[in-house]
């Protein structure tokens, strides 16, 4: 049998010497408070790993190539030399390295001047506390490519420390390049 009264609600059976009576108190704001108090806590978690970067190693890796796509044409440009991307995909001492070069041959991450990729493969080859190789595979315009990022986990997610190509890396590209 279930009670109702203005602010209680109760749970009782009758003539059962065994059965447990419980009564629950009603707040008419305790519910409201509660919910607000929630919704604050989940905007900040939320908004606190929104600030924290990339999660994975792999989802950076998938966010570098996304800029090199057919789509939208502000990710079909390659990744951009700005201070935001800098900051959002490299470690410290590859941030103004990449921002300082602006008349490469060719864009490192994809090894060719322009790109039209498919096939993209990704990959973990080791890990190693807080750094991780990640292998990358792609064809681009019909030319088989591979690539090794090197990974390091900081406190602001998975930052791209360097790239190395079989031939090359990226922290020597950028010194040979820079202007």
């Amino acid at each position: 049998m279930i009670g109702i009264a203005p602010n209680k609600a109760s749970l009782a059976r009758p003539n059962d010497p065994h059965w447990i009576c419980i009564e629950f108190a009603f707040q008419e704001l305790a519910l409201p408070r509660v919910f607000l108090a929630s919704l604050i806590l989940f905007v900040t978690l939320g908004a606190a790993c929104a600030e924290a970067g990339f999660r994975s190693p792999e989802s950076l890796v998938r966010n570098v190539y996304a800029h090199y796509g057919n789509g939208a044409p502000e990710l079909s440009h390659g990744l951009p030399r700005d201070d935001d991307t800098a900051k959002n995909f490299f470690d410290p001492n590859l941030r103004a390295p990449w921002i300082a070069v602006k008349n490469e041959p060719y864009d490192f991450l994809v090894q060719s001047p322009t790109w039209k990729l498919s096939g993209l493969s990704i990959s973990i080859l080791r890990r190693h506390y807080d750094k991780t190789s990640v292998a990358v595979a792609f064809i681009n315009q019909g030319h088989s490519v591979t690539l090794n990022f090197i990974l390091i986990n900081s406190p602001e997610g998975w930052l791209i420390t360097d790239v190395e190509s079989p031939h090359d890396s990226l922290r020597m590209f950028l010194d040979q390049f820079k202007n």
